[in-house]
C-alpha cells in the first residue's frame, strides 16, 4: 500500500504527461502481482467499494477529532481525503500494519459488509501514515483527481508491454482486475488473452483541432469534409456467437457498453441480416425527421433505468460516419474513400430508419468550407444549424488508425458564443487547487419587479491561465462577503463586482436551475477588468440562444 500511496502522491504534483506515463511503467516494473493489477483498475476506474462513501469518512473523523475542529480544517484545505488523511490521530503501528499490500487492502474492503467497513476501515487507517492514508481514501471515493486518465493509465500499460497502444484498448474489455494475464502476456510468459466477445469494442481513431493557419499548406482537396454532429460519438458492434445468437453492443469513444441505456438502438440493430458489423457514428436523438440539439440528447444520458416514456419521447438514432468492420473482415485498414463507398452501401441496404448516413460537405476551396462551418444550413439542404458543432476534415487515404495520429483527422469547431456574466459565488478546487478558488458561479441581470437582480446561469472550472487563477482567488478573498458551507459569496451588484467573459457551446432549457437556462460546456475567456457590472449582460440575451 506504501508503494501505491507514493506513486499516487508523485503523479498528483507531475504535470508532464510523458513523465507520468514513465512512472507507472516504472511502477509496473517494480511491483509484483496483483498489487500492479489493482493499481491499474484503481487508476482507469474499474473498482467500487459500494459501502466507503464520504459520509462513512466523516462518521469516523468525528469520533476521533473535535468536529468544529474538522470543519475549520476542511474549510481550509478543501479536500476530505487529504484533511482527513492529516487529522488522523497518530497510534502505534505494528510492522505487518505498515507493510501491507494494496491487494490485501481492496480484497478486505470489497469482501467487507457494511456492518463490518467501519471498523476495517478505521484499522486500515490506524496502520498508514498521512501520505497511505490519502491514498487509501482517494482509492475508496474514486476521487483520485491526480491527472491520470484511463487513456493515459492504458498507455503506460502499453508502453510496460512495447505494445501499440490501440492493442491495450481492444482488449480491456475482455479482461479484470487484477489483470494478471495482461501483465503475463506483456512480460512474455503467456500468450496474447483472447476475447470470446463476438461485438467486441475497437479502438477509435480521434482528431486533432485544426489550426486554420495551417489550412494553406493543406490541399483541400486531399481531405474529405463532414458534419460535426452535436451528440455523442459511439461504436455500434453487432456479432454473433457459435450457437447464431445475434450480440449487439453499443459502445462510447472510449469503450465504455452503454448498450442498457439505449435498447431502441440495441433492438433495431438486431434486425439487420448482416451476421456481423462495426459502425462509428454519432449518437442523435431524431424526432419528427429533425435532429434535435445536444441538450434533449441529454435527457437519455447516464440513465440506467429507461422508461417507455423516454423511449417514445426521446429516440435514438445512429448517424454514421465510418464502417471498420463488415462480415468478419477488417475494414480499418482501408482507405477512407473506400471505406465510405462500403458504408455507403451498407447503409442504402439497412432495414431500420434508427441508421443514417453523415453527409459529406462540398466545398471547392477553404473559403466556402468556412462559409459552411460559419452558417450550416445556408450549406446544406434540411442541415439544422443547431445540432451542428463544426466540421470533420479526413484525409481521404487515411486508414483507420486507433488514438489521435498526427495529419489525419481534423476537428474545426465553430466559434463558441460569449456572454458577459457577473461573479457571484466560489469554491474550493480539488487536488492541486484544493488551495484555491477555482470553482466559479456566474450570473446575468433580470428584472425582478421594478428592480433589476443577477441570477445565476452558470459554473466553470478552467479557461484561464495559472496566472489568472491567483488573481480570481485573491480578489475571492478580498471580496467575499458571506459563507455557505464551501461557498464563499462575493460582492456583487450593479456597484459592484467583476465582470466574466464566459464562453460556450450552447443554451438549453432547464428545469433544474433557477434561470431556467443551462449553458454547455462554459469556460472562462478573460477576465474583463475593465467592464462594471452593471454593464453585464442580461437573460434576454441568452434566451434569444435557446435552441429547444
Amino acid at each position: 500500500m506504501n508503494r501505491f500511496a507514493a506513486l499516487l502522491d508523485k503523479l498528483s504534483f507531475e504535470p508532464s504527461r510523458n513523465a507520468k506515463v514513465r512512472l507507472l511503467v516504472d511502477y509496473f516494473k517494480s511491483t509484483p502481482d496483483p498489487d500492479r493489477g489493482f493499481a491499474l483498475a484503481a487508476l482507469t476506474g474499474a473498482l467500487s467499494f459500494r459501502h466507503a462513501k464520504p459520509k462513512l469518512i466523516k462518521t469516523l473523523i468525528a469520533e476521533r477529532v473535535d468536529p468544529y475542529l474538522f470543519d475549520l480544517s476542511y474549510d481550509y484545505v478543501g479536500d476530505l481525503s487529504e484533511t482527513v488523511a492529516l487529522l488522523w490521530p497518530r497510534v502505534e503501528r505494528s510492522a505487518e500494519q505498515e507493510s501491507i499490500s494494496l491487494a490485501t487492502v481492496v480484497q478486505s474492503l470489497m469482501g467487507a459488509s457494511s456492518v463490518e467497513q467501519p471498523h476495517l476501515l478505521a484499522g486500515l487507517l490506524d496502520g498508514l501514515d498521512e501520505t497511505g492514508r490519502w491514498a487509501l481514501l482517494k482509492l475508496i471515493t474514486g476521487a483520485m483527481r491526480i491527472g491520470v486518465s484511463a487513456r493515459v493509465a492504458k498507455q503506460a500499460v502499453a508502453e510496460f508491454g512495447d505494445r501499440p497502444a490501440h492493442e491495450i484498448e481492444d482488449l480491456w474489455h475482455a479482461l479484470s482486475p487484477p489483470y494478471l494475464e495482461l501483465f503475463a502476456w506483456l512480460e512474455g510468459r503467456a500468450g496474447k488473452p483472447e476475447t470470446d466477445n463476438p461485438a467486441p469494442f475497437r479502438s477509435a481513431m480521434l482528431a486533432h483541432a485544426l489550426d486554420e493557419a495551417d489550412c494553406e499548406r493543406m490541399p483541400l482537396e486531399d481531405f474529405r469534409a463532414e458534419w460535426k454532429w452535436d451528440g455523442i460519438r459511439v461504436q455500434a458492434s453487432v456479432g454473433q456467437t457459435p450457437e447464431g445468437r445475434k450480440i449487439v453492443n453499443l459502445f462510447s469513444r472510449t469503450g465504455e457498453d452503454i448498450s442498457s441505456a439505449f435498447p431502441d438502438i440495441v433492438e433495431a440493430l438486431a434486425q439487420e441480416p448482416l451476421a456481423s458489423f462495426a459502425i462509428d457514428g454519432e449518437l442523435l436523438i431524431l424526432r419528427d425527421g429533425r435532429t434535435q440539439p445536444f441538450g434533449v440528447l441529454q435527457q437519455r444520458l447516464n440513465r440506467k433505468l429507461v422508461s417507455a416514456k423516454l423511449l417514445t419521447d426521446y429516440p435514438a438514432h445512429i448517424r454514421a460516419y465510418d464502417i471498420l468492420a463488415l462480415d468478419g473482415e477488417d475494414l480499418r485498414p482501408l482507405p477512407f474513400d473506400e471505406r465510405r463507398r462500403v458504408l455507403e452501401s451498407f447503409i442504402a441496404a439497412a432495414k431500420t430508419a434508427r441508421l443514417d448516413l453523415s453527409p459529406l460537405v462540398k466545398a471547392a476551396n477553404w473559403n466556402e468550407l468556412a462559409a459552411a462551418r460559419r452558417d450550416p444550413a445556408a450549406a446544406g439542404a434540411g442541415i439544422d444549424a443547431d445540432a451542428i458543432e463544426g466540421i470533420m476534415l479526413k484525409r481521404a487515404d487515411s486508414a483507420y488508425l486507433p488514438g489521435r495520429p498526427k495529419g489525419f483527422w481534423f476537428k474545426w469547431k465553430r466559434d463558441p458564443a460569449t456572454v458577459d456574466a457577473v461573479l457571484m459565488y466560489a469554491q474550493r478546487g480539488h487536488g492541486k487547487r484544493s488551495s484555491l478558488y477555482s470553482d466559479y458561479t456566474f450570473g446575468v441581470w433580470r428584472n425582478r419587479g421594478d428592480a433589476e437582480a443577477l441570477v445565476p446561469v452558470g459554473k466553470a472550472y478552467f479557461g484561464f491561465t495559472d496566472a489568472e487563477l491567483r488573481e480570481l482567488d485573491l480578489y475571492v478573498r478580498n471580496h467575499t462577503v458571506d459563507r455557505f458551507g464551501p461557498v464563499r459569496e462575493i460582492a456583487h451588484g450593479k456597484n459592484a463586482g467583476l465582470v466574466l467573459e464566459i464562453a460556450f457551446e450552447g443554451v438549453n432549457r432547464s428545469t433544474r436551475h433557477k434561470s431556467g437556462l443551462a449553458m454547455r460546456f462554459p469556460r472562462i475567456s478573460r477576465i474583463r477588468w475593465d467592464k462594471p457590472a452593471h454593464e453585464a449582460d442580461r437573460i434576454e440575451t441568452l434566451e434569444a440562444m435557446l435552441k429547444t
